[in-house]
């Protein structure tokens, strides 16, 4: 056997089939492109679900993770420790808010989110005890904790764990009509991404994003955007609420805040909504700590340039103008997406999105497939033109146009 297939045989015979990976095994990398074990080389079309926004490697997170790394890496929070004043103003500002809460991973910040705006519901809304309802969005994709797959609508995310936690009413994305129908008394916030990634990167409706603002505001109810996969530059602006000029009460943030480097997310809100939690109500030994904060400032130092979202918007519009010629060819039913990031619905004649990621593969170019025949498409933000241009044709290649 290859290296390849020996490393995959013992990965499947000793680990949890959770997962089904495209059949490559990275061993390095570096910006956009990937290196696996043969020494083969692939462009990075995915981006680790934009954790890797900045790209793999990147010079300035990987300095300032070693040089925590020689310092403190973690202390818990039952200490202070020099970097978290910083992380914690900086990110604020960043968000145009008041105060961050700290966590690691993107689900364990939205079940953050989730605490907070209950508690906010009893303690500053008034909702008797036990009967807060958070309404979201069929299709969402907000994690895989059993709170979290309790709202799911995607069968495979939810089936097999139940009981569910109550609680939470589902309506159809992008439909005003339902959400206001839905939000009553007892409803303390509307959870929802402003683009759904999972999904197959939908965008909602013009005037949707602004509709929810004004409706959750007229009702006392939190807006809390899950910018993890959409905020921190994919979109072409720091957060893609702002493309609609909208400002949530509450930001989700994860993946690309630890630069691909460490898991950090956070939630980011104003000091009414958060200032709701007292010592010993809500914790994590990992969140906030050095080493998360050291990387985390300096992917905020990045994107308070612009430059990134800037980079974004540009090659953006040249990835959706170039993606859009192909709409009508016959081989691609449908492109959706914003900045660097793109939902591409193939004919199914042509085969499953897990089967044109496979043929793009053995070109040179890793995306992943979604429902059915989709494939999502999210390059590091520091891709060349050309390479982005020579992903492109690989997929022009795949698709026979």
């Amino acid at each position: 056997m290859s290296v390849t297939e020996t490393s995959i045989s013992s990965a499947e015979a000793h680990s949890a089939h959770n997962y089904h990976p495209l059949p490559v095994v990275v061993a390095s990398a570096d910006g956009a492109w990937m290196t696996d074990v043969e020494g083969r080389r692939y462009l990075d079309m995915l981006a680790g679900y934009s954790a890797l926004n900045f790209g793999h490697g990147n010079r300035r997170l990987i300095d300032a993770a070693k040089a925590q790394l020689e310092r403190v890496t973690l202390t818990s929070r039952a200490f202070h420790h020099d970097r978290f004043a910083d992380f914690s103003t900086q990110l604020a500002e960043l968000c145009g808010m008041e105060m961050v809460l700290p966590m690691n991973t993107g689900a364990e910040a939205v079940e953050t989110a989730v605490k907070t705006a209950r508690k906010w519901g009893y303690q500053v809304k008034g909702v008797p005890d036990g009967e807060a309802k958070i309404v979201v969005a069929e299709n969402n994709f907000h994690g895989r904790t059993t709170t979290i797959v309790s709202f799911s609508t995607d069968t495979e995310a939810r089936a097999d764990y139940g009981p569910y936690t109550p609680g939470f009413e589902i309506v159809p994305y992008g439909d005003l009509t339902a959400l206001e129908a839905a939000v009553d008394a007892n409803t303390v916030a509307v959870l929802l991404e402003p683009i759904q990634g999972e999904a197959g990167v939908l965008v909602p409706p013009a005037g949707y994003l602004p509709g929810v603002r004004e409706l959750t505001r007229a009702r006392n109810v939190l807006f809390i955007a899950d910018e993890i996969q959409s905020g921190l530059g994919r979109t072409g602006k720091t957060f893609a609420c702002e493309h609609e000029g909208v400002v949530p009460d509450m930001y989700i943030l994860g993946k690309a805040l630890g630069g691909g480097v460490v898991p950090v997310s956070a939630v980011v809100s104003s000091a009414e909504v958060l200032g709701v939690f007292r010592p010993g109500e809500h914790g994590s030994t990992f969140g906030g700590n050095p080493l998360a904060c050291a990387v985390a400032l300096e992917v905020i130092a990045m994107l308070r340039t612009g430059e990134f979202q800037q980079r974004a918007a540009e090659l953006g519009d040249h990835l959706h103008h170039e993606l859009g010629l192909l709409v009508g060819s016959g081989a691609v039913e449908a492109v959706r997406g914003r900045g660097l990031w793109a939902g591409v619905d193939i004919a199914p004649a042509l085969g499953t999105g897990r089967e044109i990621s496979e043929r793009l593969m053995d070109l040179g170019v890793l995306v992943k497939d979604t429902h059915g025949s989709t494939i999502r498409i999210a390059p590091p933000l520091v891709i060349s033109k050309e390479d982005l241009d020579w992903g492109l044709a690989q997929l022009r290649s795949v698709l026979n146009i």
